[in-house]
């Protein structure tokens, strides 16, 4: 089966799809499919692209089984949300102008269609191909919820657009249950939705040594590390982590480690120096070839939303860290998606959104208890292996595109 998957995001770019994506197409590579990738150069998170993919032409590779293909993006600070936007229009006309020669029998993609939309409508709706689009986040709820589409013109196109894919779809994939409703609820048949759970490299993302190269380099050995790594932008609500932090500065062994980059970085560390927390340390964003050292680091791992964008969203690195064998606190608005993974997992401990106090409290009750954060780690570990690896992943999507080209799905 000739495979293409649309996503601004594959390895070694960053981003939880870049790594979702790389392990789904290589497992379906390994199959025997023929998988071809377009998507953009390297950019995430920051927008600034390396100097070895600022050419602006067509950038194609081969790895793993995958053929891929590169869009060439300006290089800007994504920060800004015009320039931001910027890169979505680029993507979008070189992602259309690389494909119009491809072969293919299934069309899969992410969203937003508001940096994919163009693309998906050409591959699928143009040259009448069976075509998935695949949810991660709902918009434009969520940019509602974070202040970032202010205006009711913005709101209004990034609605149609998405609804748009909604309706050109052959099939929409969802990550959790809680999503199908809010797909029936834009029109769409519930025959139509199709569930996969997210996932997660167990061979690499496994249970390794505390003590190991990326805890020495940033001298957090002998240290009770409390570990926030992934994207640090608006939705996090990281603000109150650091006032949790400020709240436990005379506890002299528990450091606070925030890993990653994102638009909310330099606020943050302004933040932190305006308090003078000395138990809080930034790393910048480190390749996902580190990525199982730095979950090793942690003591106790952190997943955190502000209020009412748990119910948007479902992070990724929810995986990665009980795949990594520690325990998590979830600060996530409770009955959420993320929320009841932790809990059904039994890999850690959800408390409320914005509460800083409480998330002091967890946090010296953990420390004081060995025995519960092991048990947390294993439990969480055991869960991820059985119910949220590849090969789950690749069964699900072959069977969907197997019955898709026959028309009986």
């Amino acid at each position: 089966m000739k495979l293409l998957f649309i996503t601004p995001h594959y390895v070694p770019d960053g981003g939880p799809s870049a790594s979702l994506y790389s392990m789904l197409c290589e497992e379906l590579a390994r199959r025997g499919h023929d998988v071809n990738v377009i998507c953009a150069v390297p950019h995430y998170p920051s927008g600034k692209v390396p100097q070895n993919y600022k050419s602006f032409k067509i950038y194609k590779e081969f790895n793993n089984g995958v053929n891929i293909i590169r869009v060439p993006l300006p290089s800007i600070d994504r920060r800004n949300l015009k320039l931001r936007f910027l890169q979505f229009i680029c993507f979008q006309l070189g992602a259309v102008l690389a494909g119009l020669r491809a072969k293919f029998d299934v069309v899969i993609s992410s969203n937003p269609a508001l940096q994919i939309g163009l693309p998906f409508l050409f591959f699928g709706k143009i040259r009448k191909k069976p075509s998935i689009f695949c949810i991660h986040d709902f918009y434009p709820d969520v940019g509602i919820k974070l202040g970032i589409f202010k205006s009711n013109f913005i709101v209004f196109i990034v609605d149609i657009l998405e609804r748009m894919c909604f309706k050109s779809a052959t099939k929409i994939r969802v990550l959790s249950e809680s999503f199908i409703p809010k797909v029936e609820g834009k029109g769409i048949e519930r025959s139509k939705i199709c569930l996969i759970y997210d996932w997660v490299d167990t061979n690499f993302i496994k249970p390794i040594q505390k003590e190991n190269k990326f805890a020495e380099s940033f001298n957090l050995i002998n240290k009770f590390i409390i570990l926030y790594a992934g994207n640090i932008g608006f939705s996090q609500g990281l603000e109150y982590v650091l006032e949790a932090a400020e709240t436990l500065s005379n506890e002299k062994d528990i450091m606070f480690v925030l890993v990653g980059d994102g638009p909310n970085r330099d606020n943050l560390i302004k933040l932190a120096n305006e308090k003078q927390l000395k138990n809080v340390i930034f790393i910048g964003y480190q390749p996902r070839e580190k990525l199982p050292e730095v979950l090793a680091a942690a003591d106790i791992s952190i997943v955190t939303l502000k209020k009412n964008i748990s119910f948007e969203s479902l992070p990724s690195k929810t995986y990665s860290i009980l795949a990594s064998g520690k325990p998590i606190i979830g600060c996530l608005d409770e009955g959420s998606d993320s929320y009841n993974l932790i809990l059904r997992s039994g890999g850690g401990i959800c408390i409320p959104p914005e509460d800083p106090n409480k998330l002091a409290e967890v946090i010296v009750k953990l420390k004081a208890d060995k025995e519960m954060r092991e048990l947390m780690g294993r439990k969480g570990r055991d869960y991820i292996e059985k119910f949220h690896s590849p090969k789950y992943a690749a069964d699900r999507y072959e069977y969907i595109i197997e019955n898709l080209v026959k028309n009986k799905y």
